[in-house]
């Protein structure tokens, strides 16, 4: 006997199916890349989850009418892609609004194209309230955001910070005294809802913050360019001549590698160019490059080093010759000419013959061929956060400075950074900017400091920052600390910035206590001597606060 189909199923079919075979893959590499530290962290939160999920496959299956005595294979699988997704999205919103692969989507969605994007490591105090302020037009949080602003299972109860201090110091002060974290050490503890302090010890006194001072670089750039602004790099032809220049737009993702998973291409650009030449009849061009949208020296004072390549307004795959796309790696000696023999062999490839390029400056007649530009600023910085990228912060600081009439140099960039700060309202004593990725030591900041900055990146009124708190790396999951917090109860809890220095450990970050309560914290040391040993002291630290009811 032949089992009509019920009222509804038809209409369903196609999409259920269509669900069901983009799932599938997904799925598996979920559960056999993240079943492992998922299990430790939300298990319980993966039992809430299912019981959820069931009252909702009812309502759907209701709707679409009585179910076949004999349903078809499809109907099986689309309903267990169903449920298996459902139970998938409670997952990962228990643990926090990541993708496949490991990095927050983006904060916000992705700018419609070029019109709209605008221009161009690592004594307690009296309690703080965030300072109010005015939401950008238009600007508003992502569907995603709420799970990192909101505490995993929160009650709803308000806390209490009076109680709440004394018991967190009782925690607190032990894990702080450890000798591993040398001669100096400073530690505050906001509460992100009320954004009253619970914890402070020397909160402003200035530390080397190593590469915490992004979170900062992050702010500045957020605050000065907006979540959406991009960076473009462009190819233009002097008007008159076969005179065509390479522009750098100070775009840190830009790559030459085949697969750019989102980032801008250089081989991309390659391609449009190519087209536009050819429909001109030009197969041989003067080809040179334009880095003249920085100043300065490009070298940090640092010196040649494998964790930054030369600051420049051009380069592809920041330099890196090893292949790598994070990380310290070598870099090309300059940066521009690489990444200008890169897209002259692209060119080749399209039958277009140039020579050896040279540096020069587009004049402002020269006609743009082709662009491609940037993921969205928010990308950016979450990237810059994760990885802790110090190519993308001290571009991002040079943006800035850009933007705000500074002179894009090192010192520019320092300034403009301070400068937004200090528009926000941000406690700046003690404070010292030098660059924006925090490789110099001279950088000074306080832990009263970065726990505003986290603050204000948690305040409705600026959902244009939210991106640091979404980019902040997850304990036991993403970035630089992926390799940290395994087996203990902060894995996918605790997101935090590192930054390491010879003699400096950092964290600053958030956590959920286990009222459910969102905290930032900010941890910084000085004169250690044992970076291992200094890095697990601030871990336990972070990992008390998150296991903490504070009451």
């Amino acid at each position: 006997m032949v089992v009509p189909e019920p009222r509804g199923w038809r209409a369903a079919k196609p999409r259920l199916t269509g669900l069901a075979r983009a799932a599938g893959p997904r799925l598996a590499r979920l559960t056999q890349t993240a079943r492992p530290r998922l299990a430790r962290a939300v298990r319980p939160r993966l039992a809430r989850a299912a019981r959820s999920v069931t009252p909702r496959i009812a309502r759907l299956t209701t709707a679409a009418g009585p179910r076949p005595a004999r349903p078809r294979t499809w109907q099986y699988t689309a309903t267990a892609a169903t449920a298996g997704l459902a139970l998938a999205a409670g997952v990962v919103t228990a643990a926090g609004p990541w993708d496949s692969s490991g990095q927050r989507t983006a904060e916000r969605d992705r700018a419609a194209a070029l019109e709209r994007a605008g221009g161009a490591d690592h004594g307690r105090g009296s309690d703080t309230s965030a300072p109010s302020g005015t939401a950008a037009d238009g600007l508003r949080p992502a569907p995603s955001a709420p799970p990192v602003l909101v505490g995993l299972g929160r009650s709803g109860r308000q806390a209490n910070p009076a109680a709440g201090a004394p018991a967190l110091a009782g925690v607190l002060d032990p894990l702080l005294r450890d000798p591993a974290l040398g001669g100096r050490h400073s530690a505050v503890v906001l509460d992100l809802t009320t954004g009253r302090r619970l914890y402070g010890q020397d909160a402003d006194a200035a530390f080397t913050p190593a590469s915490t001072t992004k979170i900062a670089t992050a702010t500045a750039a957020l605050s000065a360019l907006g979540p959406d602004h991009r960076f473009t790099t462009r190819a233009a032809l002097e008007p008159g001549t076969a005179g065509l220049v390479l522009i750098g737009g100070g775009d840190p993702t830009l790559t030459a590698r085949a697969q750019p998973r989102g980032w801008a291409s250089l081989r991309t650009l390659a391609d449009r160019t190519a087209a536009a030449l050819t429909e001109r009849g030009l197969k041989e061009v003067t080809l040179s490059y334009d880095t003249s949208l920085y100043a300065g020296p490009d070298l940090h004072p640092i010196g040649v080093n494998d964790n930054l390549a030369r600051v420049t307004a051009l380069m592809a795959d920041e330099a890196r010759t090893d292949g790598s796309g994070s990380g310290p790696a070598p870099r090309a000696a300059d940066p521009a000419a690489a990444a200008a023999r890169a897209f002259a062999g692209f060119l080749r490839d399209h039958g277009i013959r140039t020579g050896a390029p040279a540096p020069a400056k587009a004049t402002g007649r020269a006609q743009t061929l082709a662009s491609v530009s940037s993921p969205p600023l928010s990308d950016v910085v979450e990237r810059m956060l994760t990885n802790s990228d110090n190519d993308i912060a001290e571009a991002l600081a040079r943006q800035t400075a850009a933007a705000t009439g500074e002179r894009p140099d090192f010192a520019g960039g320092a300034r403009a950074i301070a400068d937004r700060l200090a528009r926000l309202g941000l406690p700046l004593t003690g404070a010292a900017f030098h660059d924006g990725s925090g490789l110099d030591r001279s950088d000074k900041l306080t832990a009263d400091l970065l726990t505003a900055l986290l603050r204000e990146a948690a305040d409705p009124a600026h959902p244009g920052l939210r991106p640091i708190l979404t980019g902040l790396p997850v304990a036991g999951f993403t970035g630089t600390l992926a390799d940290r917090y395994s087996g203990d109860g902060a894995a996918g809890i605790v997101r935090a910035k590192t930054g390491t220095l010879t003699g400096v450990n950092t964290l600053a970050g958030t956590a959920v206590d286990r009222d459910g309560r969102l905290l930032a914290f900010a941890f910084l040391a000085e004169d250690t001597t044992d970076p291992q040993a200094a890095q697990s002291a601030l871990d336990r630290a972070a990992t008390a606060l998150a296991g903490c009811g504070c009451r």
